[in-house]
């Protein structure tokens, strides 16, 4: 009997033990899926503030290669910023191959520039110019180079093989565009002399540079040397892109490979109002032979003759640093207008320049930045992807009108030393005034429908103005539509009414005015940087009472506790 009973009690006992466990382990499931959070704060998460956003090529900035600069390589945080699109890099056959054709230095070049450049998402284009000593029978670095009529697979065609090499060694590190020597048209006995030969000999050299690339890297882009215009005019000649195509031209080999050629390349300096017909009479000029090739400004700039921190000895032009910056920006305007395909600054820093002499650099020897780099700066941030740009010229201003992805830019400034008031049409009730600093201002059309800016006057010496007034970027942006959301409710959600499609009202010729009248603009208003704000989930009122199992756990607990007493008491009477 008492056997029975013991077997009976631990029966009892196991089933009593395994209830519990349930019952304990289906009221911690409820409770974790029926728990709300806690009363206390969590920490406060500080958001990171937008960066800048740069579109991106698997993980590369893409940049827009129709700005450009010389020489970026040597500080290329500094290029980064400015958004440069394209480098370019002297490569000097002197020093890449010093005594023989055996000889290759590639500390010349260094590697290092060129994955820097690949990393920022600038294209690099290489400069091939001045002839070793033992490589020509002529001038060392301007003489031609020995063996430069034999055929391009011959080993005395010491170009061709050095431009063979160059393909293979820095085609794969990514250097495509090379320019073909520098500035031809400047002659023998001229200041700047750099190539001792003909329009012929010229042709001859672009010609096996050409073959030869083209045979090594498909992707190769042959850029003439740039010719600086004036050396011509100067000395009574005709231009001397005139006389090299007649050159090209007269070979029967030349229209079946594209001309030997893919740029004409141009050097404008230093007065502002040269740039569009310098590039109109270049374009003029090849259509007369029947070509359409790609025009590029691969320098332009003017000296800051008059800059505090670098006086300069002997200054060719009297530009202050304001007049460098607006020249910049008013050369890029009025080149690309013209129809120049892409456009590059000489040059990012002065270096190794001694003191006194004629400097360009948007950053002076000591790395200080002269009001210039922020011009540059500026005119990417707001031209940047422009797809087509229109122009408006009287006798008192420049108006440039580039169309933009998201809207319209309009860039504007005064020709003469007098200051005016311009009237801009505008599509939009507000748009935002950008100085060449990158300074913004919100201003208002008015209720005729215009925008009403100031431009102060140019400063003019009695012969010219060498640059524009002031200019500024007067930026309108589309509307954004939102994206209509469903409505969270049972009911359908209203259908969005479609917004009116952007007219654009043609500009109107605007009447000159030597003596404008004082117009009373709309008093300009900062545009203040919005700081995103993220909200903080904040827990409000009590916690909701508990329900189900777990909301009478404790109750099933007594209950079993005294059962267990009740069975061990009656166990333990029987046994007695």
């Amino acid at each position: 009997m008492k056997t029975n009973l013991r077997w009976l009690y631990a029966i009892i006992l196991i089933a009593i033990g395994s209830a519990v466990s349930v019952i304990s382990h289906s009221s911690q499931t409820v409770s974790a899926l029926t728990q709300t959070p806690s009363s206390t704060p969590s920490p406060s998460v500080t958001p990171s503030p937008p960066p800048s956003i740069t579109p991106m090529l698997m993980g590369v900035p893409t940049r827009d290669l129709r700005f450009g600069i010389v020489e970026g390589f040597w500080e290329p945080e500094e290029a980064a910023e400015l958004g440069v699109g394209w480098d370019r890099i002297l490569f000097y056959w002197r020093e890449i191959q010093p005594k023989d054709s055996d000889d290759w230095n590639t500390l010349h070049v260094y590697e290092e520039w060129l994955a820097e450049a690949d990393a920022q998402g600038r294209q690099v284009m290489g400069l091939l110019k001045n002839s070793p000593a033992w490589a020509t029978d002529g001038l060392p670095e301007s003489g031609l180079p020995r063996g430069l009529y034999l055929p391009t697979d011959d080993p005395d065609n010491l170009w061709a093989n050095y431009v063979r090499r160059i393909a293979r060694y820095y085609g794969p590190l990514g250097v495509h565009h090379w320019i073909v020597w520098n500035e031809p048209d400047i002659l023998l006995g001229e200041h700047g002399h750099e190539f001792t030969g003909g329009e012929a000999d010229y042709y001859q050299l672009v010609k096996v540079a050409y073959t030869v690339m083209k045979e090594e890297d498909p992707e190769a882009v042959i850029h003439l040397a740039g010719l600086t215009y004036w050396h011509d005019v100067a000395n009574g000649r005709r231009p001397y892109l005139e006389r090299f195509l007649e050159v090209v031209t007269a070979d029967p080999e030349a229209e079946e490979n594209d001309y030997f050629f893919d740029v004409i390349t141009l050097h404008i300096y230093y007065r502002v109002r040269t740039v569009p017909s310098i590039v109109a009479e270049t374009d003029a000029i090849q259509q007369e032979f029947g070509l359409d090739k790609e025009i590029w400004i691969n320098e332009t700039n003017t000296t800051a003759a008059y800059d505090p921190e670098w006086w300069t000895e002997v200054p060719p032009f009297p530009i202050n640093l304001d007049q460098q910056a607006y020249y910049l920006v008013q050369a890029y305007g009025l080149g690309f207008a013209a129809g120049a395909d892409s456009i590059g600054t000489y040059k990012l820093i002065d270096i190794h320049l001694p003191k006194g002499m004629e400097s360009f650099g948007l950053l002076r020897p000591d790395l200080s930045k002269r009001p210039v780099y922020f011009a540059y700066r500026t005119l990417v941030e707001q031209l940047s992807g422009f797809t087509a740009v229109s122009q408006e010229t009287d006798w008192d201003h420049h108006l440039l009108t580039f169309d933009m992805p998201d809207g319209v830019t309009h860039l504007l400034w005064a020709r003469s030393g007098k200051g005016i008031v311009l009237d801009v049409p505008a599509t939009m009730d507000e748009a935002v005034l950008v100085s060449v600093d990158g300074t913004e201002t919100v201003v208002t059309s008015t209720i005729s429908d215009t925008y009403s800016i100031t431009l102060p006057g140019a400063i003019c010496t009695a012969e010219e103005c060498l640059t524009g007034g002031e200019p500024f970027f007067l930026v309108e942006k589309f509307p954004v539509t939102p994206t209509p959301t469903a409505a969270a409710t049972a009911t359908a959600a209203a259908t969005a009414t479609p917004s009116a499609t952007l007219t654009r009202t043609p500009l109107p010729t605007a009447t000159p005015s030597p003596t404008p009248t004082v117009t009373m603009s709309p008093s300009p208003t900062p545009v203040k940087e919005l700081t995103a704000l993220v909200p903080t989930a904040t827990v409000t009122g009590a916690a909701p009472p508990e329900s189900g199992v777990g909301a009478n756990l404790s109750y099933i607990l007594f209950g079993l506790a005294g059962l267990i007493t009740a069975v061990g008491g009656f166990i333990w009477w029987k046994e007695k």
